[in-house]
């Protein structure tokens, strides 16, 4: 338990029996009245944002996450397996708890993966990762203008936007989070 004095964003909290992220936390003290703390708060889960506002010095529990280094081995109908780097232990994660981000997902690729009480709440994506590109257009002589993009397969048979030199083959690395072009690799 800690108080909501102490409360910081990134710290997960146990709301009866529900796992949310603190996003945004602000202490107000009105002029008349007792202080309060307003936050904003995502559902691990489902990553719904909610509003809730506490009392000032109001007790609240504190989950504590186990993140974990796990890599990233297959997918198969019940979602998709990762192994524990340290114990070696496989478990099952749903394709849903990386967002986005799933669609980079190769084999080898080694994610954080937060615990608490032993079951998975969450995986995060590593910020960029490397890809190659296995389907493009030829890039053609001269094709040298700033700016202008292309759509690429790459090998996780995602579609990145890439500029117009690169080519079937060229090894590129794209931002997991907005799925952007970011460099050659």
């Amino acid at each position: 338990m800690i108080s909501t004095n102490d409360m910081r964003p990134g710290q997960t909290l146990d709301i009866d029996g529900t796992l949310f992220t603190i996003v945004n936390y602000q202490h107000v003290k009105p002029g008349k009245g007792q202080a309060f703390v307003k936050t904003k708060l995502k559902n691990v889960k489902s990553g719904a944002v909610v509003d809730k506002t506490f009392r000032a010095d109001e007790k609240v529990n504190l989950a504590v996450l186990d993140k974990r280094e796990m890599q990233y081995l297959y997918g198969d109908d019940a979602g998709l397996v990762f192994m524990d780097n340290e114990t070696y232990e496989q478990i099952h994660i749903d394709p849903e708890m990386l967002g986005d981000g799933v669609k980079f997902l190769k084999d080898g690729t080694i994610c954080l993966v937060p615990m608490y009480d032993g079951t998975p709440v969450g995986a995060e994506m590593p910020l960029n990762v490397e890809l190659e590109i296995v389907d493009t257009e030829p890039g053609m002589k001269g094709d040298r203008v700033s700016g202008a993009l292309k759509p690429a397969t790459v090998e996780t048979n995602a579609v990145v936007q890439v500029p117009l030199f690169l080519d079937k083959g060229d090894r590129i690395k794209v931002d997991t989070r907005t799925g952007e072009y970011l460099s050659r690799a």
